[in-house]
């Protein structure tokens, strides 16, 4: 049994200022020093000056993007679409097998480095479309041994009849540490056809899609089907349970009506809508409606928690008004990936209680300033989100990071992927 002593202890909820955690695969007991109780055979671990929070999550990525990290293409776009031709769908239509591998092999060492334990993923791969999300699972799962969850984006660049059955077929099977979804890029690149063969294609379970991430999107909707995106995918009967709406940057209040009921999430991604210039998620419009949040950052990256702060001051900035968007609804954001991936999962993660996986990110974190269970949200956000110092992250009460290491061969890694980058690029030319 592992223990971790006279630590700081956090999951959004609680804070224990001193205090154990006792765990195995899962949390066994946690409590304040004052009842600890010491076992020989215990390895224990003493994190004086640190605070263990939940494993962070991240609720929309795109691994694939991996190589466009100092790729240069001839790049002058006047609108959201000529971004995703002149950059994102160029780059995913030249990635193979080694290169689906590669981006999720330095994808694990990074979300790993950036204390992230679980991702959900949305990949495009046009050169490997049937056993991509198996590759996938092998680099960030079997090897990185993160959890993951995973879906390919569906559209007619691609061949439909691949996509879908990669879909399908990857959905059959879960594990505590992978699971799922049906992939759809977005409305603008998918057909009433191919709405209705997916529809047709499985009888149960969550789709991952991009819905109206520019106003494009809704125009492009409304010109094939006289259909605002929210209402096509109700059409198709599309909006199922547990299903990532990412983006809703531009949904109506129609729209958000006919999510109400729905069990849907919306996945915000502020970084990115800044970086493509597409607007922000309207927060009041969701909360408004009822409809539940969960954070991403679409790829851009890896540190989460930048979008985490991002989502906090973004909001302030678009509704005019410094005391909306509370730490606490950033925290509803945060907490609601959790209970969404412990669906998907069939697990309990975001908790450091009894009963909850053992999934940890372990920050070093002396407070200048007092701290105590009336105060800790400003010194985790303020204090931590800006600049975390992670020394630790475990999934399964297994180090991925011990004191700074990674546990992958990250030289090694990085070495073979800027070769396998330069294919990659070569084929884009």
């Amino acid at each position: 049994m592992k223990v971790f002593i006279n630590t700081m202890i956090y999951d959004y909820e609680k804070f224990i200022k001193n205090g154990y955690i006792k765990f195995d695969k899962e949390i066994v007991e946690v409590g304040d020093m004052k009842n600890y109780k010491e076992n020989p055979e215990d390895e224990v671990v003493d994190l004086s000056d640190h605070l263990v929070l939940p494993g962070f999550i991240n609720s929309h990525m795109h691994i694939y993007s991996t190589f466009a990290r100092g790729m240069i293409v001839p790049y002058n776009p006047k609108s959201f679409k000529d971004i995703l031709l002149q950059l994102w769908w160029k780059l995913d239509s030249k990635l193979d097998e080694e290169a689906v591998y590669y981006s999720g092999l330095v994808s694990a060492v990074e979300l790993i480095k950036n204390g992230v334990t679980t991702v959900i993923d949305h990949h495009a791969s046009g050169m490997v479309i049937k056993g991509s999300l198996n590759i996938l699972k092998k680099a960030v799962v079997d090897e990185g041994k993160m959890r993951g969850i995973f879906c390919f984006e569906t559209s007619d660049r691609f061949d439909v009849d691949e996509a879908i059955e990669e879909n399908v077929e990857f959905m059959k099977e879960r594990s505590e540490k992978h699971a799922g979804m049906f992939g759809l890029h977005a409305s603008l690149s998918l057909s009433d056809d191919t709405l209705r063969r997916v529809s047709e294609s499985f009888e149960d379970g969550p789709i991952h899609i991009h819905v109206a991430e520019s106003y494009e999107d809704e125009q492009d909707s409304m010109e094939k089907s006289g259909l605002r995106v929210v209402e096509r995918l109700e059409k198709f009967g599309l909006l199922t349970k547990n299903s990532i709406l990412s983006h809703c940057v531009h949904i109506n209040e129609n729209e958000a009506s006919i999510l109400k009921n729905k069990e849907v999430y919306i996945a915000v991604n502020v970084t990115s809508n800044m970086n493509n210039a597409v607007g922000l998620p309207k927060t009041k419009l969701f909360k408004e409606y009822g409809i539940p949040i969960v954070i991403g950052n679409d790829g851009l990256g890896y540190n989460i928690t930048r979008d985490w702060m991002n989502l906090y001051f973004s909001q302030k900035l678009l509704y005019e008004n410094p005391t909306y968007f509370s730490i606490d609804d950033l925290y509803e954001g945060i907490k609601n990936g959790y209970k969404l991936a412990s669906e998907l999962l069939e697990i309990k993660l975001g908790k450091i209680e009894k009963g909850y996986k053992a999934d940890f990110t372990v920050v070093k974190y002396v407070p200048p300033t007092p701290i105590d269970e009336s105060n800790i949200s400003g010194h985790v956000f303020f204090g931590i989100f800006d600049k975390p110092d992670i020394k630790h992250v475990l999934v399964d009460g297994e180090y991925l990071m011990k004191n700074g290491q990674i546990h992958l061969n990250e030289k090694e890694i990085y070495n073979e992927a800027s070769k396998v980058a330069k294919k990659v690029w070569e084929r884009l030319r």
